[in-house]
Formats: C-alpha cells, structure tokens, sequence
C-alpha cells in the first residue's frame, strides 16, 4: 500500500508530497513494528503447534494474540495526538510544510490500527498453518482495493494526499474483514469446541509467549533505530534528498516482499520442523531457502543495473527528483546481495523461536550502522548513508548465519 501511495503522490503537482509519505510512513514504522511480535511470535508459535498435530492448542494461538492486538489498537487510537506530535519531534522539523502533510495523512491512516495489528496476528497464523495463500489473496484484494479507491478519491474527487490516506486505510480493513472471513471459512472445525478465558489468558502460556516476543520486540526496536534515523538524515539534507532515498527504498521494499515470501516458508516449514523434531528436514529447508535466495539476489541485481531508473520514473515525473537521484541509483544493485541472507535468516529463525540470538546479532548490525554512518557521513554525505545501510544488512545475515553454523548441528 506504501508503494502505490508513493506512486500516486509522486504525480502530483506538491514536491512536499512525497517526502510527507515517508515521514508519514515512518510514523507508522515507530508505531507499529514495535509490535511485529504478534506476527512473527504467532507464526512460530503456530507451527511449532501444527508440527506436533496439537489441534486444541492452534485455535488459542489466534485468539490469545487477536485480543492483545485489540487491546493495543485502542490505546494507539486514544493516545494518537500525543504519539503523533512526540514522533514528529523525533523525526521532523516541527514548523516545516512536510510535518504539516504527514500529520494530515497520519490522522487518518491511524484509524486502520485495530485492523493492520490483527492482520500481523491473522497472518502470522495463517503462516503457522503452512498455508501461505490466503494471506496471499487477502494482500492482493486489500490492495487492489486501496489502489481503485485511492485513484478515485485522488483524481475523481480532488482529495490529493487525503484521498490517498483514506484509500490505504480503508484497504486495510478490508484485509482485516477478508481475513477473518476466510479463517472462518477454511478453519472452523478448529472453532467449534468451547473456549474459556482461564485458557486463553493462561499464565504460562503467556509467560511463554512474552518470553519468545521480548527479544522480537527488541530486535524491532533496533530496526525502528534504523530505518527511522535513516528517513531522519535523508530529511536533514532537504526535500530532495528525502525524496530521493524515499524512492531508492521503495527497491529495497520490493526486493523485500518476494525474499518474505520464501522468509515466511522458512518460518513456517522450521518451525514444524521443531515440532517434529526433525532436524535433517530443518537443514535441508535452509539449503534449499538459500539456493532460492541466491538466485532471486542475483537475479533482481540484474533487474536494478538495467532498471531502476526506469522504475523510479514509475514511481515519479518530477524531473529534479530524477536527476537528483542518479549518483545513487548504483547501490541500488546492491541491496538484493546485501540483504537477501537477512531475510531468510529471520524467516528460519522465528520459527524455531531462537529470537535471543536474533536481537543480538541486530543489535550489534545496527551499532555497526550508526558509527558507519557518522564515520562516513562528513566525508561522502548521503553515499555514506547508503553504504552505513547496506553493511548493516550484511552484519545481520552474517551473524545469524555464524551463530547457526556454530550452534546447530545436523544429526544423522
């Protein structure tokens, strides 16, 4: 849904628009991928459950989550002006006309809370389960949706960044609604039984669930430190700078999705592996995870050298932005090569639930970005930004890549 909004914004006549997206976007980021846990701590949970066919059990992996989703939505939606003005402070310039835009699209994408942090949950379940499609079709309506009524509300009714707002976050309910219909529709067998709250408010059970979720969510802190500070120096050097890294991300963010598709595999195939205590089937998912990775990596460095400029002329027609943007579109190849590793390593482990070992090695990538970048910074400006990033996600594939070499052994 971030793509297309920066898609759409990026034709109209206000240059503020796409850099009020970013920030806007990053708003979000701080909000909400502090609670990555309920996506990735339900995935693992799930297939862990699935793996050792306990059928009582998967039905409370939804619901335990699901209501803590809730409960967490409600306090973002009463305290939203509060957190909307702390995290301009933290990322913007109060009296700039970006602030002024991103509030305006923040307002209203904010009212999509109950829904994107159940869809984390949904999806997270749906994964655990092995059965990656209906989060598939649920993503690909909700987001045809936001692009038919984002364009109509843009262009048909004169809204510009309003309509773009209002379009995403009536996309994202709608996935919230998809989702629940067809979990109903696939998997009410695992419904019918009676559920108590003693059960699904169970203290060890949760205490389990805290203790697997603490390090994700300490781990999603670091990347919050990450990305955030990364739009907030891009933002120091002036809108177009902003704008520029905005584009150059929307690469990363693609090249992202389809290594979370095979990440999401990992996760759910690892984790059944766990259950099942099978360790030659967990090896044999990670070599097979990791030809894939190499060949979609040096396959979208191919697709960047040859066209990622023609793709950031997609997302905009300013010809400043454009121009700007040349002496960085070379890193762009990078990214896939870089990060590729990051990504399958997360997927592998959160489905074992090895979530110790993952908030260390981010910890120590995301050190490793912050004195990369004020080391480089003075000398080569935003390339140094760039290059701070990209070492920061070969640390992370690395590292977890090293721990597992070193800690898990096949038994044959």
């Amino acid at each position: 849904m971030g793509l297309f909004d920066v898609a759409i914004v990026g034709h109209l006549q206000n240059t503020s628009f796409i850099g009020a997206i970013a920030i806007g976007g990053m708003m979000f980021n701080l909000l909400y991928w502090g609670f990555g846990f309920l996506r990735m701590g339900t995935g693992g949970l799930t297939a862990q459950s699935f793996g050792r066919r306990d059928i009582s059990d998967i039905p409370i992996q939804l619901l335990r989550p699901l209501l803590l989703a809730l409960g967490i939505s409600f306090l973002i939606l009463l305290f939203s002006r509060p957190l909307e003005w702390i995290i301009l402070n933290i990322i913007g310039d109060q009296n700039s006309s970006l602030n002024y835009w991103a509030s305006i699209y923040f307002r209203i994408c904010v009212w999509g809370a109950p829904a994107v942090l159940s869809m984390y949950v949904f999806n997270g379940w749906f994964i655990g389960l092995q059965n990656p499609r209906i989060p598939m079709y649920v993503a690909i309506a909700a987001n045809v949706l936001n692009v038919v009524l984002s364009l109509f509300f843009v262009y048909g009714m004169g809204m510009q960044l309003k309509g773009v707002a209002l379009g995403t976050m009536i996309g994202q309910w709608a996935g919230f609604l998809f989702s629940l219909i067809l979990s109903w529709k696939k998997y009410k067998v695992y419904f019918k039984r009676k559920f108590y709250w003693a059960e699904i408010l169970d203290t060890d059970a949760l205490v389990q669930y805290f203790h697997v979720n603490k390090n994700i969510f300490g781990r999603t802190l670091c990347l919050i430190a990450v990305t955030t500070s990364f739009t907030a120096f891009g933002a120091k050097q002036g809108e177009t700078i902003l704008a520029v890294n905005t584009l150059m991300m929307q690469l990363f963010t693609i090249f992202s999705y389809f290594m979370d598709g095979f990440a999401y595999a990992g996760e759910a195939i690892a984790g059944a592996s766990v259950g099942e205590k099978d360790t030659l089937k967990l090896y044999e998912t990670v070599h097979s995870l990791f030809f894939w990775g190499w060949v979609l990596a040096f396959s979208f460095t191919i697709i960047y050298v040859l066209g990622g400029q023609s793709f950031l002329g997609f997302l905009t027609d300013q010809k400043e932005i454009l121009g700007a943007a040349d002496p960085y579109i070379e890193w762009s190849a990078l990214i896939p090569l870089c990060g590729f590793s990051a990504f399958m390593w997360d997927g592998i482990y959160i489905g074992m639930t090895e979530t110790k070992m993952m908030f260390r090695v981010m910890f120590f990538s995301m050190l490793l970005y912050f004195v990369l970048y004020f080391v480089l910074f003075p000398v080569f400006g935003n390339h140094g930004l760039w290059i701070a990033f990209l070492f920061y996600l070969c640390m992370r594939g690395c590292g977890l890549w090293y721990y597992f070499s070193r800690k898990f052994k096949c038994e044959k």
